[in-house]
Order: structure tokens, then C-alpha cells, then sequence
């Protein structure tokens, strides 16, 4: 038997006698990959091979599709990414942006998928994604009143871990889905059942760690107030990537009052439409301790109306003024639930008070995934009785969609338009959100829930702001938009319904920290046209 040298050399000699024209060429793939392995500085104790997949990996497709919210876009037609880089180390985040940068790859960065258009994880161009769910550390400050997030920490790691280190005194305000990771979530505003005492989650942020285009890794006061600014409501994913985020937790009561008054037709003699007008007259006026969100659906050929309802303290004093404000709704002490806030978590899942324990919320990957399409819109103006009853109208045609009013005021109104980029703030009654969900693949389906959602929409027009009809960029939708070729004309078209008149300053921010636009994506912000 020849030596292990002797047969080295022999294959050698052999593969350098294979003519080049027979020789195939390095993958994109290897390519990348061997770019992020020869990458310096990098973590002996956290080698990135042991975080990469490519197409060939058996756990790739496993990976990819973990945080893929919405099954439009889990399918085998969807083009892939090249890698997946599952970042556990900040030289990862680092490789992976010099790397993709050098190949002329777009990247897309993953928090927790849940870019209800999918442009977290889908391109039509070659493509890397960097998932950020290994990220997801939490550190508390020492008195308790503020934390570090990493961005791949979801929102119910977030809450869980608040109310436990904080004995149920502290809580943070931000969207009602557990699995929302907070690296999307929180840069495109982050708004939930406390906005109208607490305002936004960026209205609660006052740091950050990000990994720019050159690779640096920067806090708040190395990055600038300027890059800080649009971190908070522009969509970070424009400009760096956020490696965390520093919170000031906010306090909670010892116990939460909500509750969930479901109506068709009529309750206790008044209708749907004068309900829904006088919801109108109150819901951003009304206790800034007290959010009502009023869902509109249908059920047998009947519009239904859904008050759901959070606030922060006991239910004596929520049902001394609901009497006062709402008393047509005729909410009563058997409908209001006490409870602690971190169980108020779990009641806006639709889970029963008492049937699950709270650590749920920890669930990652959620036991039922859907087909969706959302869209947003803003109310500046209360909408008529006559309007109202042309809107169920609408909704009775279009039985797959339902609408969700959710109402500002309160410290959503103090925050001027400009403290940060989101600036969607007084002026506005209440937010809508547009959704339509379906359970079953195939074309046919999916269109006719699509068709519903833009006749729906479409309808709504008369009735929602103008010039620009305002949109909110964590309802992501490509339908008001999108830049196919990277040009600030394109860019404008979605950026000022999103951004109103902080797109311009956006757009400044962005060509000072990304002149050459490494962080694109069908809907970022654009670089000037004369760049």
C-alpha cells in the first residue's frame, strides 16, 4: 500500500491534469462561505462555520423556514438565499455584511420573520440572510428600570423575563404577538396595548449596539443622534444591523382590568353603527390608562364588533369611567377580568385566563401558521354613520377580511412628529389594520383573499388621510410600493406614506452612514438620485 503521501500526490498530479475547460467553478456558495471562514477578527469559540447553511445543509431548509410567518412564501418556488448565517457572535454579523458586500450580494436580516411581506427572508436577486434568533440575550440594569435586548430576543422573552426579575413591577410597551423579535419590531416603532400611556416602544429606547456597512460596531453616542433618530421608526435594516437594543422599562399596577365585549347586531338595544360612532368619539380621549381596540368582522351575514380592552388598574375605577364615557357599551363587572400585567399577555393571544401557564409566551415557533396579506391606514377624521354603514357593507361582500381600529391619543399625541422617524402622532384618531387570513394553498384562494383585501381597502379611501395616504411601516406592504432598481424615485413612492415628511431626513441619514446602499431591500430607504 502507498504512503498517505505518495496517494496525495498522485491525486495531485491527477486533478492537475484535468483539462480547464472540464473543471467546474467555485459555487457562489463555497465562494461566500470561504469568504466568511478566511474573515478576521473572529471567535475561536464560536467558529461560523458551525452557524452557516447553504442549500446543501439537511437542516437548511429547516432553518429557512423556522421563521417564515406567513405561508405565502414557504413554498419551493421561492428563490432561496445563498447562506443563511444563524449569527451567535458579533464577528458573524461582521463577516457576513463583509463578505456579502465584497460579492455583490443583497443581505436580509432576520429578527423573527414576522415581515408580513416576507422581504426579512425573500429576494429576486442572489441573497444572504443573517438570522438573528441565536442573538437573544437580556440583560437587566441594576435597579431594574432598564435592559439590553439583543434583537433575536422575541417579545415574550422579553415580557416574561421583565415581569419575573421585576416581581410583576415592571413591564414595557410593545406589540400583542409573543413571537415578534425585537430587532424589526422595535426599529419600525413597535406599538401595542400601552402606546396611549407609554407611546411606542422607540418612545422607550434609549440606546443601541449596531454593526454598520464598514463593520464597526458603534452604541449611541459613537454612531451619532442622527443614525439614533432614524434607528427609532425608519427600519434599522436600511442603515446597519442592531446587534441591541437598551429599554427603559416602564411601571405596571399590581393588577390589569381587561376584558372582550363581542356584538352582532346590536347590545342591549343600541346598534353596531351608533356603538361604533360613539367608540369614535372617545377611544383617543378616553383615560390614557385605558386602551380599547374595536375589531369589525363578520358572522353570518352580519357585521360583528369586537371591544377588547386593557386597562392598567382594577375594575372599579375602569368601570367608573367606561359608565361615564362609553356607558352604551354597558360593560359590566362580570365582563372585566383582573388579572397581573404579564397575564394580560396571554388574553390578547385569545388564551383563556388560567388554561396556560405564562411561560407559553416562550414558544418560539407557533403551533399554527397561516396565509396572510395585511395592510394599514390612518383616521384623522371620525367616519359618519352613513359612512359607517357603507363600510359594513363593504365588509359583508368581502367576508374574509376583517379591519382592527386600533386608537392614538394620549402620549401617542405629546411625541412630536420629528422626536423620532416615525411620525405618525397627533392628528391621527386610530390606526387600522386590514387582515386577511386563509388556511388552505393554492392560487385561486389566495387571490380571492387578496382581491377582498384591496376591494376593502380600496372602499376605505374616503375615509382615511391623505396626501399622503399614511401607512405603518410594521404592517409591511408592497402594495403602496416597491424599488426594483434602487432609485430614490422609486423609494419616495413608499417612503412618504410610511415616513411623511421625515423621509427627506431619512434619506439624508442614509447617505451619510451607506453612501454606496449595501442595505437594500424592496423597500428601504433610498440614496439620493445624484449620489
Amino acid at each position: 500500500m502507498k504512503s498517505p503521501t505518495i496517494q496525495t500526490l498522485i491525486i495531485s498530479i491527477f486533478l492537475f491534469t484535468i483539462p480547464t475547460s472540464l473543471a467546474s467553478p467555485p459555487t457562489l456558495e463555497n465562494v461566500f462561505t470561504q469568504c466568511i471562514l478566511d474573515f478576521k477578527p473572529s471567535n475561536p469559540n464560536s467558529p461560523i462555520q458551525n452557524f452557516t447553511y447553504t442549500p446543501q445543509n439537511p437542516k437548511f431548509l429547516t432553518i429557512l423556514n423556522n421563521y417564515v410567518r406567513n405561508l405565502r412564501y414557504f413554498n419551493n418556488t421561492t428563490r432561496k438565499p445563498i447562506a443563511i448565517v444563524a449569527a451567535a457572535d458579533v464577528t458573524h454579523i461582521q463577516a457576513t455584511i463583509t463578505c456579502a458586500k465584497k460579492l455583490s450580494l443583497q443581505l436580509r436580516i432576520r429578527s423573527g420573520g414576522h415581515d408580513y411581506d416576507g422581504l426579512s427572508y425573500l429576494s429576486t436577486v442572489d441573497f444572504v440572510v443573517l438570522d438573528m434568533f441565536n442573538l437573544r440575550s437580556i440583560e437587566f440594569g441594576p435597579k431594574l428600570d432598564t435592559a439590553w435586548v439583543q434583537s433575536g430576543a422575541t417579545l415574550g422573552e422579553i415580557y416574561y423575563g421583565v415581569a419575573n426579575k421585576s416581581n410583576d413591577l415592571r413591564g414595557f410597551p410593545a406589540g400583542i404577538c409573543t413571537g415578534l423579535g425585537a430587532g424589526g419590531h422595535f426599529s419600525g416603532g413597535g406599538y401595542g396595548n400601552m402606546m396611549r400611556k407609554y407611546g411606542l416602544s422607540i418612545d422607550n429606547i434609549i440606546d443601541a449596539k449596531i454593526v454598520d456597512v464598514k463593520g464597526r460596531v458603534l452604541d449611541r453616542s459613537s454612531m451619532g443622534e442622527d443614525l439614533f433618530w432614524a434607528l427609532r421608526g425608519g427600519g434599522a435594516a436600511s442603515f446597519c444591523v442592531v446587534l441591541a437594543w437598551k429599554i427603559k422599562l416602564v411601571p405596571v399596577p399590581g393588577k390589569v382590568t381587561v376584558f372582550n365585549v363581542e356584538t352582532v347586531g346590536n347590545r342591549g338595544g343600541v346598534n353596531t353603527t351608533e356603538l361604533v360612532v360613539k367608540w369614535q368619539e372617545i377611544a383617543d380621549k378616553i383615560d390614557n390608562s385605558l386602551f380599547i381596540r374595536l375589531t369589525l368582522s363578520t358572522s353570518n351575514k352580519t357585521v360583528k364588533a369586537s371591544f377588547m380592552g386593557m386597562f392598567l388598574g382594577d375594575s372599579s375605577r375602569l368601570l367608573g369611567i367606561m359608565n361615564k364615557e362609553f356607558p352604551e357599551l354597558g360593560l359590566n363587572k362580570t365582563e372585566c377580568i383582573e388579572m397581573k400585567w404579564i397575564e394580560s399577555v396571554l388574553f390578547w393571544l385569545s388564551i383563556p385566563p388560567g388554561t396556560a401557564p405564562t411561560s407559553v409566551m416562550l414558544n418560539r415557533i407557533p403551533q399554527k401558521q397561516i396565509y396572510l396579506k395585511r395592510k394599514s391606514d390612518y383616521v384623522q377624521k371620525p367616519i359618519s354613520r352613513t359612512g359607517l354603514d357603507a363600510i359594513f357593507k363593504v365588509l359583508l361582500e368581502n367576508e374574509n377580511v376583517t379591519m382592527a381600529w386600533n386608537p392614538y391619543g394620549g402620549r401617542m399625541s405629546e411625541i412630536p412628529s420629528t422626536e423620532t422617524a416615525f411620525p405618525h402622532r397627533a392628528g391621527n384618531k386610530f390606526k387600522i389594520q386590514y387582515a386577511a387570513n386563509w388556511f388552505v394553498p393554492g392560487e385561486a384562494v389566495a387571490n380571492e383573499c387578496l382581491s377582498q383585501t384591496e376591494r376593502v381597502f380600496l372602499a376605505m379611501s374616503p375615509y382615511v388621510s391623505k396626501n399622503p395616504r399614511e401607512a405603518f411601516l410594521n404592517y409591511r406592504d408592497v402594495d403602496i410600493g416597491i424599488s426594483l432598481n434602487s432609485t430614490y424615485e422609486e423609494g419616495k413612492v413608499y417612503g412618504v406614506k410610511y415616513f411623511k415628511n421625515n423621509f427627506e431626513r431619512l434619506v439624508s441619514v442614509k447617505s451619510r452612514v451607506d453612501p454606496d446602499n449595501f442595505f437594500r431591500y424592496e423597500q428601504s430607504i433610498p440614496v439620493p438620485s445624484s449620489h
